[in-house]
């Protein structure tokens, strides 16, 4: 891979494996790291990719990898509050900062599938190949991060007005 390659392959990933490993570890120091170790591996990495999806899957199944190894460490850590992460995150909309709250206040598993569901926008089988799970997984993820979201909102939202 050449310089330019690269150059342009980490600017238009970088994003993405900024924000998987933000939901993932829920500290941007955390995320800023893992996006600095996956692109030095897109830089190592030798083989030719098929295409510009297989790049994009790469460095999805690369990031997840880095953050479960990451996540190894995590009790050794000292990890920013959920609270101080959303504060550096802007919106266009007053809604969207309250559906990211809670989305964040999900656990692990349900905020990462909703992530790549939505906003990767790959598909269930594609998810569930990332993640090393049967589909069936990333569907009951999937439904019960929705119902817990809808609970959750519908309470703000009742108790707003």
């Amino acid at each position: 891979m050449t310089q330019t390659e690269f150059t342009a392959l980490a600017e238009r990933y970088k994003d993405t494996v900024y924000r998987i490993a933000l939901n993932y570890y829920g500290s941007p120091y955390d995320a800023d790291d893992t996006v600095q170790d996956v692109m030095l591996k897109l830089f190592q990495h030798k083989e030719p990719f098929e295409s510009e999806e297989h790049v994009r899957y790469w460095l999805i199944r690369v990031t997840i990898n880095q953050c479960r190894n990451g996540l190894r460490w995590a009790r050794l850590r000292r990890h920013e509050s959920l609270e101080d992460v959303h504060v550096s995150v802007q919106f266009q909309q007053p809604g969207q900062s309250r559906v990211y709250q809670e989305v964040m206040a999900l656990p692990e598993r349900y905020r990462t599938v909703l992530y790549l569901f939505y906003y990767e926008e790959l598909s269930v089988s594609k998810i569930a190949l990332l993640l090393g799970v049967k589909p069936t997984v990333v569907t009951t993820r999937l439904s019960r991060a929705r119902q817990k979201l809808k609970t959750k909102l519908t309470e703000v939202w009742q108790n707003e007005q």
